[in-house]
């Protein structure tokens, strides 16, 4: 077998930590892959992998190998794609993972676009809010909000910043009625908020602000809290509270007056959005090309929101 071949199948064996895994993501028989390491191991003279009934994970060498077979693997595609991206035309299915009211306000309406510029790409999009773990689940990329905690799955992750997301404040009508309009931040001292737990945590999230430059945080009195955004936008919908939600996701509201934006000189730092994937793939022609293309979408629809 190639050389690159078995670094290839090595470094997928390492980041599933599990043959039978690596098997199915490369569509090779589980058998082909535990000779493609044997024959790699025989050829450098030295163990690459520690195997157990249920997990596999590198030696010391074999660590020090795929830090190095990554750019290896790297360079090697890099080369190919000098000649293949002057005269071929992007193809192939391209599996992503993205936020659900991203995925379903600002890129599902506008994928006939990026389909009909880009005919032979099939697209295969997942609309969660869960981590995913890309390897794992065949993930050509997953676009995320926020700053990716470090672990060690993401070291073994690029990524590619495309914008950032604008953060407003707003409360239903009928809640300012019953409160009052908050001018400033020491008036939140008199309000409430509807809370907001992330998936990984219990805890209700601080209300922030920019002042000056510097980013402030306070706490507020806090009934009901949520752990989704459709919850979120609802229950201040319902005047449950105030809440700091992403621009583009209640312009319709705003537009209908269903919302108002209040506090508009103190609002939250805007959130940054990454696209992550392996750095096995980081020089896929498809996945470069609806990069480019995503990250221009959603700048655009960002700027729209903001302006509106």
């Amino acid at each position: 077998m190639d050389r690159i071949d078995l670094l290839r199948i090595f470094a997928r064996v390492v980041e599933c930590a599990n043959f039978t895994r690596a098997a199915d993501t490369l569509a090779m028989p589980r058998s082909s892959v535990s000779a493609a390491i044997q024959e790699l191991e025989g050829r450098l003279g030295t163990r690459l992998l520690h195997r157990t009934t249920r997990k596999v994970s590198a030696t010391l060498d074999g660590s020090a190998l795929y830090e190095r077979c990554l750019h290896l693997i790297a360079d090697m595609e890099d080369t190919e794609n000098l000649f293949r991206q002057t005269r071929s035309t992007p193809s192939g299915k391209l599996r992503v993972d993205m936020p659900a009211r991203i995925g379903r306000l600002i890129v599902a309406p506008a994928l006939p676009g990026f389909l009909e510029r880009y005919p032979q790409i099939d697209i295969e999009i997942g609309m969660t809010d869960r981590v995913i773990d890309l390897v794992e689940e065949r993930v050509d990329c997953v676009l995320r909000v926020g700053t990716p905690p470090n672990s060690a799955h993401n070291s073994a992750l690029s990524a590619r910043s495309v914008g950032d997301l604008a953060l407003i404040n707003v409360a239903s009508p009928a809640y300012l009625r019953r409160h009052g309009v908050p001018e400033r931040p020491e008036d939140l001292d008199d309000h409430w908020m509807v809370g907001y737990t992330s998936r990984s945590s219990a805890q209700v999230a601080s209300w922030e602000w920019m002042e000056g430059g510097v980013r402030r945080a306070m706490p507020l009195r806090c009934r009901v809290s949520v752990n989704s955004a459709e919850a979120y936008i609802a229950c201040c919908l319902s005047g449950v509270g105030l809440i700091q939600i992403p621009a583009y996701d209640v312009q319709a509201h705003l537009r209908t007056g269903e919302l108002v934006e209040i506090l508009g000189a103190y609002r939250a730092a805007p959130m940054p959005m990454m696209l992550l994937y392996p750095q096995r793939q980081q020089l896929s022609r498809r996945l470069h090309v609806f990069a480019d293309w995503l990250e221009a979408l959603l700048v655009a629809a960002c700027i729209r929101s903001v302006a509106s």
